[in-house]
């Protein structure tokens, strides 16, 4: 199934006093931890009960680490570690910070590959991506959303439905990992 999007207006102009349009990721629904572990199962040799323990094993694990200030890198996923951001905009010393006014959250950073030359060459999880423009699916004439939603997504249709082409995501959507903000 390709990954599917739709446009919306930019609710805030840009300098030349313009909203411009961008692509947005249309989430059309959840897949739970049961339903992973039977398709994990069917693929292995475990059970799909094995599989949920291994994963929520993975999570304890993994919350012990990231809690010690250590990153969790797994290979061809990506890496999860935690950041702090100041609630508000910050402070004027440094005797104000402390955990209490500040937000902790985990930050996904997809795994990536090197070209030869160092240039990143894609990332795992949206290598070989298809995209379709759900306007077209349901026999829309473009129209537009309003900012918001779900997801993001990035690339431009090129008349099939399908962005970029062989594996090519086709344009840039918004990174998940940064670091401190």
């Amino acid at each position: 199934m390709p990954v599917l999007y739709a446009v919306r207006q930019s609710m805030i102009a840009n300098k030349e006093g313009k909203k411009l349009f961008h692509p947005q990721v249309k989430t059309t629904g959840v897949v739970t931890l049961d339903a992973l572990a039977e398709e994990v199962a069917e693929l292995s040799s475990l059970s799909p009960g094995d599989v949920k323990n291994a994963v929520d094993n993975l999570i304890s694990v993994m919350t012990r680490h990231m809690q010690s200030s250590e990153s969790v890198m797994i290979d061809n996923l990506g890496s999860f570690y935690l950041a702090m951001k100041s609630i508000g905009q910050g402070f004027e010393t440094a005797e104000e910070v402390n955990a209490n006014n500040c937000r902790l959250r985990v930050v996904f950073r997809p795994a990536t590959t090197r070209n030869s030359d160092r240039t990143v060459a894609t990332r795992t999880l949206v290598t070989g991506a298809s995209f379709k423009r759900i306007d077209s699916l349901v026999g829309g004439t473009g129209s537009t959303l309003p900012s918001g939603g779900t997801g993001s997504g990035g690339g431009s249709d090129n008349g099939s439905g399908d962005i970029g082409g062989s594996g090519s995501t086709g344009g840039s959507g918004s990174d998940t990992g940064g670091g401190m903000e």
